[in-house]
C-alpha cells in the first residue's frame, strides 16, 4: 500500500511517501520539506496570522500535488503543537480543507506522544525492555515510559525549541541572562513529568527521537545520517554540555555551517539543546539512544495495524 504522511509541525510541513504492508518494514518512496516556521505566525493573542494560514495552505497544495504524482492511496494529514495550541485553530482547519481539499486531524500532544512511543517500541522491540522516550519538537515536548506498546505515563509540556525560541530569544546570539532564565523555567516546567516518571521505575533503554536529538547527538561526534539509519548513535550528557558551551555563543548562520546542522533550525537549536539537557538531567540520565523512527512512523504503523482488509501486501 503506498500511504502519504502529511505532518503539519511547528518548524516544517513535511509531506514523506511511504509503500507498507503490514508486518513489514515501511519504505519511504519520496520526501518533501517545506520550511514553514508556522509558529512565529502566532499574533500577540495566540492566532495564526493570515499570511502564516496562507502558507500554510501552500504548503499543503504542494503535498497534495506530491500525493497524486506518487498515486497515494491514502494520505494520513496532521498537525501538532503550533495548530493545536493556536486560539484560531478551528478557522485555519477549515481554510486548510476548502483550499486544498486535504482535512487536518489536529493531535493532542498526548496521542502525539503515544505515537512516538510506538514506534520506539517497534523500532527497538521487545527485548528492549521497559522504555523512556524524550522526543522534542518545535511546538512542544513529550516525555514517554513503559512496558508496552504504548506508554503508561506520557506528557506533553510546551517545551519546544522554536517556542522557546519565539518567546525567549530575542538576539542573536541569545544573551547569556536569557539562557540562564530559560534554563530556571524549562527546569520548573520538567519538575513534576520527571519526578512522576522516575516514580515509574528504572528504564533498561533511555531514547530520543527528533531531528534536535539526531543534530544534537551529530554535534557531539555521531554518525552522519548518511550512514544510514541502523548505525547506532548516542548522545550523552556530558557531550551535550560541551556542545551547548559552544553553540550558544554563536549566531544562528554560523551554527547553519556546522555539520549536522541544518540551515532551517539553526535558530531553534540553542534552545532545543537547553530543553535536552534538562530533561537528561531531570531525569537522571548520563546518556540516551537516537531512535531513526518517531512520530510519523508510529502512525504508520498504527494505520497497518487496523488495516484488516486485502493479503498481507496490503493489496
Amino acid at each position: 500500500m503506498r500511504l502519504g504522511v502529511l505532518d503539519v509541525g511547528s518548524n516544517t510541513v513535511h509531506f514523506v511517501v511511504v509503500d507498507a504492508h503490514r508486518g513489514g518494514h515501511p519504505t519511504p518512496m519520496n520526501d518533501s520539506k517545506t520550511r514553514l516556521r508556522l509558529i512565529e505566525y502566532l499574533d500577540e493573542e495566540n492566532n495564526i496570522s493570515k499570511t502564516g494560514i496562507a502558507r500554510l495552505i501552500d504548503a499543503v497544495n504542494e503535498a497534495a500535488d506530491l500525493a497524486r504524482a506518487t498515486k497515494c492511496k491514502e494520505v494520513m494529514a496532521l498537525a501538532t503543537s503550533a495548530v493545536r495550541d493556536s486560539n484560531n485553530s478551528d478557522e485555519v482547519l477549515a481554510k486548510v480543507t476548502k483550499e486544498t481539499g486535504i482535512e487536518l486531524r489536529v493531535l493532542s500532544g498526548e496521542d502525539e506522544a503515544r505515537m512516538t512511543f510506538l514506534a520506539a517500541r517497534r523500532w527497538y522491540g521487545w527485548s528492549a525492555g521497559r522504555i523512556l522516550n524524550l522526543d522534542i519538537g518545535g511546538g512542544s515536548l513529550e516525555l514517554t515510559s513503559g512496558d508496552d506498546e504504548l506508554p503508561e505515563h506520557a506528557f506533553s509540556l510546551q517545551l519546544g525549541a522554536g517556542r522557546l525560541t519565539h518567546d525567549w530569544f530575542k538576539t542573536d546570539p541569545p544573551e547569556r541572562k536569557r539562557i540562564n532564565q530559560l534554563r530556571d523555567y524549562i527546569d520548573a516546567e520538567l519538575e513534576g513529568p520527571a519526578r512522576e516518571l522516575k516514580l515509574a521505575g528504572e528504564p533498561e533503554l533511555a531514547c530520543a527521537t527528533s531531528k534536535t536529538f539526531r543534530m544534537l547527538a551529530r554535534l557531539t561526534g555521531a554518525a552522519p545520517s548518511s550512514d544510514g539509519p541502523r548505525v547506532e548513535r548516542t548522545l550523552t550528557a556530558a557531550g551535550l554540555r560541551q556542545v551547548i558551551a559552544f553553540i550558544s555563543r554563536m549566531t544562528a548562520a554560523d551554527r547553519a555551517e556546522l555539520e549536522g546542522i541544518s540551515s532551517d533550525r539553526s535558530h531553534q537549536v540553542v534552545a532545543g539543546a537547553l530543553v535536552a539537557e534538562a530533561s537528561m538531567r531531570a531525569l537522571g540520565l548520563e546518556s540516551v539512544k537516537i531512535c531513526p523512527w518517531a512520530l510519523r512512523e508510529g502512525l504508520i504503523l498504527q494505520r497497518l495495524d487496523r488495516d484488516l482488509g486485502g493479503d498481507e501486501k496490503g493489496n
